[in-house]
């Protein structure tokens, strides 16, 4: 078998780092994909950029990494959904508690996944638009249908429409283009927000109504398009837009929140360790601002729960969600399936890229942009 080789993370807020890695084995239920192509998420950005604020069990050296699209090497014992040579896409989980975190980073040419967090690929999708469904599938799918989040019917082909209503705050990220996608395969109408240049995608995944998010009346125009229709909750992504999907909620009659965003970008912390003027000021503007987030919430009683794209305990919706996204764009096409991948300089969605083996090389950032891609995905809201 071919080496193996990762895009390490040396220390705490360094640089990438791309060498050698071992070439492990994939155990029962598990098997070993050969990366094509992978995809940055902000959870990436913000462990490499804050350092142990988050994932403090992750020790380093660490292969960050959660998306991740090739083709099967090997096959763990138990395992009966794939053969070697089939192509998968697959939400790598080396980041959590419990794993193993050098084996089950995407971040190298070789990575183990769980058999039950991989789907096949249709023919026809390349990779690099594949890499960019796994987390951003499972954050939607968990915001929709986990029972302590907005707990929405399950998809179902044989159900008719509920009659009830979702809104999706920030639909044009790669987490709210699938949760628009996934919640009308579910049976609800969707009103979405987007930049107006966005509009005919929404409409495109099923959004009936969209909302410059923008606009100072987008709050009210989303209240007045619910139109008397049953409003079975809010998902709200993208930094700032927790306050606006409680309110909406409060005006409208719902009681769930799904909160997949903060309120201000890690971003904007110094990327390096001690105090600062910046990391005090960042910090307290997040714990005031959802302080008064669920503070309104629970006046109006409602209740809105964080959920930042950490592995969900509902592996069987998750899944399935997985499956019926990649089902959904097979019959529609490509263009239908997933939001757009758009460069280094884009707006939206994760950043994709061709996992080719590389020599020994350091990837630096640019001022204090992040090494490897933008705060993208979760928290883009063109």
């Amino acid at each position: 078998m071919s080496s193996n080789a990762a895009a390490w993370l040396p220390s705490a807020r360094a640089d990438l780092v791309v060498g050698p890695a071992a070439m492990h084995e994939p155990g029962p239920g598990e098997i070993l994909v050969r990366s094509r192509a992978v995809a940055v998420n902000p959870l990436d950005d913000v462990k490499q950029w804050t350092g142990d604020l988050m994932y403090r069990w992750l020790g380093y050296p660490a292969v960050l990494g959660e998306d991740v699209a090739g083709e099967v090497a090997a096959v763990g014992p138990g395992v009966t959904r794939f053969a070697v040579g089939d192509r998968v896409a697959a939400y790598a989980v080396g980041m959590e508690r419990g794993r193993r975190h050098e084996a089950e980073g995407a971040f190298q040419l070789y990575v183990v996944v769980r058999e039950d967090l991989a789907t096949p690929l249709p023919d026809g999708l390349p990779y690099e638009q594949a890499a960019v469904l796994p987390l951003a599938v499972s954050t939607a799918a968990t915001a929709l249908f986990q029972d302590d989040q907005l707990a929405l019917r399950s998809l179902s082909a044989d159900e008719p429409p509920t009659g009830e209503t979702v809104v999706v705050w920030g639909g044009s990220t790669s987490v709210g283009s699938n949760a628009i996608q996934l919640a009308v395969a579910a049976g609800y109408r969707v009103i979405t927000t987007a930049s107006p240049h966005n509009e005919a995608r929404m409409r495109e995944l099923g959004a009936e109504l969209v909302v410059d998010y923008r606009d100072p009346a987008a709050v009210a125009a989303i209240v007045s398009g619910v139109e008397g229709s049953p409003l079975a909750g809010v998902v709200a992504i993208g930094a700032g837009s927790g306050d606006a999907a409680v309110r909406i909620a409060a005006a409208a009659g719902a009681r769930r929140v799904a909160l997949l965003s903060p309120p201000v970008a890690f971003t904007t912390l110094p990327r390096r360790s001690g105090p600062s003027i910046a990391f005090l000021r960042t910090m307290t503007t997040i714990g005031l601002a959802q302080l008064a987030t669920q503070a309104r919430a629970r006046r109006h009683g409602i209740a809105a729960r964080v959920r930042l794209g950490e592995l969900s305990h509902d592996q069987q919706r998750r899944t399935h969600a997985v499956g019926a996204v990649l089902a959904r764009g097979s019959r529609r096409g490509p263009a239908c399936l997933c939001p757009r991948v758009r460069n280094r300089r884009g707006r939206s969605g994760e950043h994709s890229t061709r996992a080719e083996p590389a020599s020994h090389r350091r990837l630096r950032p640019k001022a204090r942009r992040p090494p490897v891609a933008p705060p993208v995905g979760v928290g883009g809201r063109d």
